[in-house]
């Protein structure tokens, strides 16, 4: 049986600034197709340096990154940005269109499709992100919320392989967040492969299977989410919070009352909601 090889490959990938700070420091890493994987750690750990050389926006100063087994060190940034799309923490730094239809227009422009072709994706990419009222509007009179959503729009509607979101949850509703875990959900039953880079314990804990740590430029970290997340050395050295659920499972578990172990907000919603109504009963 042939094993599958790594859709992305990183070998020994270090990067400096002009001005010598060490961003990356030989870092290894294998993603696989189809994976979810999140990436963590305090600001200045190397998260946005590591991803950014993902599309060559950054070229290792040593090192090589592989993407389907092929190496990119001499792909274009254009090349790459067709595999491989980045939605950056804030959506100003890739919205430019005088409006929220030209920003679609413009993304599939260095695809080979006629006038009707780039139309119609745009009314479909449009209506599916809820965008179609703002169609006339310029990106920078949009609100947060729907900057973002129109970043993400102009990414997805290229159909990259990889989709990579830098904290994306970073100032969204729930309303905004649920529909993000939906878009990130669909997306994976596509076949993408997503990384997200983010500092939401509570979400990489509920939603994300793989969970990457770094600090100081290196991974630390590399694992089951639910592991490597109740891992309070590895916590602590990352400048992060044990999750709430892990908190809370721990609590009910001192005090004798659940054994079973507590997946996600809902379900910990639930179970105080019925221990309450059981305790109300009794009185």
């Amino acid at each position: 049986m042939i094993k599958e090889l790594p859709l992305i490959m990183v070998r020994g990938v270090c990067y400096s600034y002009p001005n010598g700070t060490e961003a990356l420091k030989n870092i290894n890493l294998n993603i696989f197709r189809g994976e979810l994987v999140g990436i963590m750690g305090k600001n200045g750990a190397g998260k946005t340096s590591l991803i950014r050389t993902l599309n060559g926006l950054i070229r290792p100063t040593y090192g090589n990154l592989y993407i389907d087994n092929e190496n990119i060190k001499s792909k274009s940034i254009a090349t790459l940005s067709k595999k491989v799309g980045i939605i950056f923490q804030n959506p100003l730094h890739q919205l430019f269109a005088n409006s929220v239809e030209e920003e679609i227009k413009f993304s599939l422009k260095s695809f080979d499709l006629r006038k009707d072709e780039i139309q119609s994706k745009t009314n479909k990419i449009l209506h599916k992100f809820d965008l179609e009222k703002y169609r006339n509007r310029s990106p920078l009179n949009l609100s947060g919320g729907e900057s973002k959503k129109l970043a993400v729009a102009s990414i997805i509607c290229r159909d990259p392989e990889i989709l990579v979101f830098d904290e994306p949850t970073l100032g969204q509703d729930a309303k905004e967040i649920e529909f993000f875990i939906n878009l990130i959900q669909n997306e994976r039953k596509n076949g993408k492969t997503i990384i997200i880079i983010t500092h939401n314990i509570e979400f990489s804990y509920e939603y994300l299977p793989r969970t990457i740590l770094m600090a100081d430029g290196q991974i630390i970290a590399d694992g089951p989410t639910k592991k490597v997340l109740k891992n309070e050395f590895l916590i602590n050295h990352t400048s992060l919070i044990l999750p709430q659920i892990h908190l809370f499972n721990l609590l009910l578990q001192e005090s004798g009352f659940h054994k079973e172990e507590i997946m996600s907000i809902n379900e910990m919603t639930n179970y105080l909601r019925n221990l309450i109504k059981h305790k109300a009963l009794k009185l």
